[in-house]
């Protein structure tokens, strides 16, 4: 059994890694918010277990055990924030944090019931994809509005950050998940961008223009 710590770390190098390349140590403690020196004590651990594989100066890949721990901790991840959303009624800014604290149950009886309850949910509330109970995770090929062309037509799909004030931001302006966007055009000056949403024209900043996902 991992420790709390532990999982935090492999979650890190995962989503790090999600381009399959090295992980850099340096990466890994911005991640976590922590010192180079903490770090690398991680590493050795994770290493040891066989969870990652580990070089000094050359970076971190995770293994294929490694990456099954991590989208087992993902999964659970987002399945309570699923159910915190659709039973408790949380809104979707609120329940990271909360999600953060009961990733680490390790009742697997308990999440494959909770999967189970929310009727084998795909995706989370912030669009995310929600791995299965073998670690088999679908993805779309999605582009951020940031660098769609003027005239592209899709759905919004996911958010990639979390951060609650720009969840809330966008529940305000109702750019979430599933609902239909047009490109129109985009400021050079600034990058801000000109989208038609539910027919009616918004301006939202080159930021926001990059944390939001659509499948065209």
């Amino acid at each position: 059994m991992l420790s709390l710590a532990e999982e935090n770390y492999l979650k890190a190098i995962y989503h790090l890694a999600s381009n399959g390349e090295s992980v850099l140590t340096n990466e890994i403690a911005e991640a976590m918010q922590t010192k180079a020196a903490s770090v690398t004590d991680m590493l050795k651990k994770l290493s040891a277990k066989s969870l990652i594989h580990y070089q000094p100066y050359y970076g971190v890949t995770i293994t294929a055990r490694g990456k099954n721990q991590a989208l087992t901790v993902i999964r659970k991840h987002r399945l309570w924030e699923t159910f915190l959303v659709q039973k408790l009624g949380f809104s979707w800014d609120e329940v990271h944090e909360v999600a953060e604290q009961l990733e680490h149950i390790q009742s697997k009886r308990l999440i494959d019931k909770l999967d189970e309850y929310l009727g084998h949910p795909t995706v989370d509330p912030h669009g995310d994809p929600i791995p299965d109970e073998e670690g088999r995770i679908k993805t779309l090929p999605l582009v951020a509005i940031e660098v769609a062309k003027p005239g592209s037509k899709g759905t919004i799909t996911s958010v990639k950050d979390s951060d609650p004030e720009l969840l809330k931001y966008l529940q305000k302006i109702g750019a979430t998940p599933g609902k239909k966007v047009i490109v129109v055009s985009r400021e050079a000056y600034d990058g801000s961008v000109e989208i038609l949403l539910d027919k009616k024209t918004i301006f939202i900043s080159k930021e926001v223009s990059q944390n939001i996902l659509l499948s065209i």
